[in-house]
């Protein structure tokens, strides 16, 4: 098939499963468009049957503020025309949805397009709750020819505020398990702690809901008992206050903002455990790439992550806002090396038998194929 790929490029969930599900329907030997305001951030190699299509501006002085939905939509068009584009598929219902639905009505007379949304969390429980918002959000949703959410949690969700009529296909976020394995990473680890420390680790984009100050309050009380280091990969709006916090909670010295890193793998590899303590949480694909290094992970009970971490298997969560627990369980795991490798040894095995990309890209293959 010809699938045109809409997404964001920065650094979020929904941009990375596009541009992973991407690769690999291109693998598989589709030919894959991808339409966006700048390329992808993973979508940095050449690779057969995949193309790029960016999205001009439209820049004129009556114009006070951006027309991206509109600019969108004219460029799907175009590619769907050029490329002869069978199915449309957008990530994130905001305004990506709006979009495709503007294109696919105008293209209905010459060049018939099917589309397909994919609902990653804040576009629902958060920015399409927004009152200007709901009923468009609704009605594009309605309008799609198939909608997917990347958890059954979302999928509730969407039922419950939306109220839509079309059935909505649960298709859980995946990992490449082949890439994100763990590796001997010794001089990465040796600059991060020191032999007999560990390491707790965090990944974000550092936004509120991310409660990246948990983590900080989580770690004091670990590092209290367990010679450790917090490691912080990511940047935001919250990283100034963490660093203020760190510093305010005496542990700065034992807290390393990393900033934005494309050497996950590698990072991860050196985890002795991840902190997921989100506000809210559609899924948790950070979570799922630590648990496939074989990283038990510590979170929140919101949201989808209870649908990823099997409770006293594989990780453990707590209560949205208990850092006491929360710091307990990283204690008991950390303090028992025979617990940590069973649970590190559970949280591998259940990345690979349930979100493996193998297993969960022909899901989206047969929504293709039924519509």
């Amino acid at each position: 098939m010809k699938i045109g790929m809409v997404c964001y490029p920065t650094y979020g969930g929904s941009g990375i499963v596009a541009t992973e599900l991407g690769m690999k329907l291109a693998e598989r030997g589709h030919e894959v468009h991808f339409i966006s305001y700048s390329q992808p951030m993973r979508l940095d190699n050449f690779q057969e049957r995949i193309f790029f299509h960016e999205v001009d501006s439209t820049n004129y002085p009556l114009f006070e503020f951006n027309l991206y939905t509109l600019n969108l939509a004219g460029k799907i068009i175009d590619v769907v025309k050029y490329e002869e584009l069978d199915v449309l598929h957008v990530h994130y219902a905001i305004p990506h949805a709006v979009s495709g639905y503007l294109a696919k009505q105008i293209l209905q007379q010459n060049k018939p397009i099917r589309l397909v949304t994919t609902l990653h969390g804040t576009d629902i429980t958060l920015v399409g709750m927004e009152p200007s918002f709901l009923p468009i959000v609704k009605f594009s949703l309605e309008n799609s020819d198939a909608v997917t959410a990347v958890s059954g949690y979302l999928k509730e969700k969407t039922l419950q505020n939306f109220n839509i009529k079309n059935n909505i296909k649960v298709i859980h976020n995946f990992v490449d398990t082949k890439v994100y394995k763990r590796l001997p990473c010794i001089q990465i680890r040796k600059r991060l702690a020191e032999e007999d420390e560990k390491i707790l680790m965090h990944i974000s984009n550092f936004r509120p809901v991310k409660r990246v100050c948990d983590c900080l309050r989580i770690f004091v009380e670990v590092h209290k008992e367990i010679k450790s280091k917090l490691i912080l990969i990511g940047d935001g709006p919250d990283r100034h206050e963490a660093e203020e916090l760190s510093k305010r909670l005496g542990i700065e010295k034992n807290v390393k903002f990393l900033g934005k890193q494309n050497a996950l793998v590698e990072l991860l590899s050196c985890a002795d455990l991840f902190l997921l303590p989100s506000q809210s949480e559609s899924f948790g694909l950070s979570a799922l790439e630590a648990m496939s290094c074989g990283v038990p992970v510590i979170g929140s009970n919101i949201g989808g992550i209870p649908e990823l971490i099997d409770q006293g298997e594989t990780g453990y969560v707590a209560e949205f806002g208990d850092t006491e627990r929360m710091a307990r369980y990283a204690k008991e795991l950390l303090g028992n090396p025979k617990k940590w490798n069973k649970f590190s040894e559970n949280a591998r095995q259940r990345s690979v038998e349930m979100f493996d990309i193998e297993l969960i890209v022909p899901k989206y293959e047969e929504v293709y194929l039924e519509i």
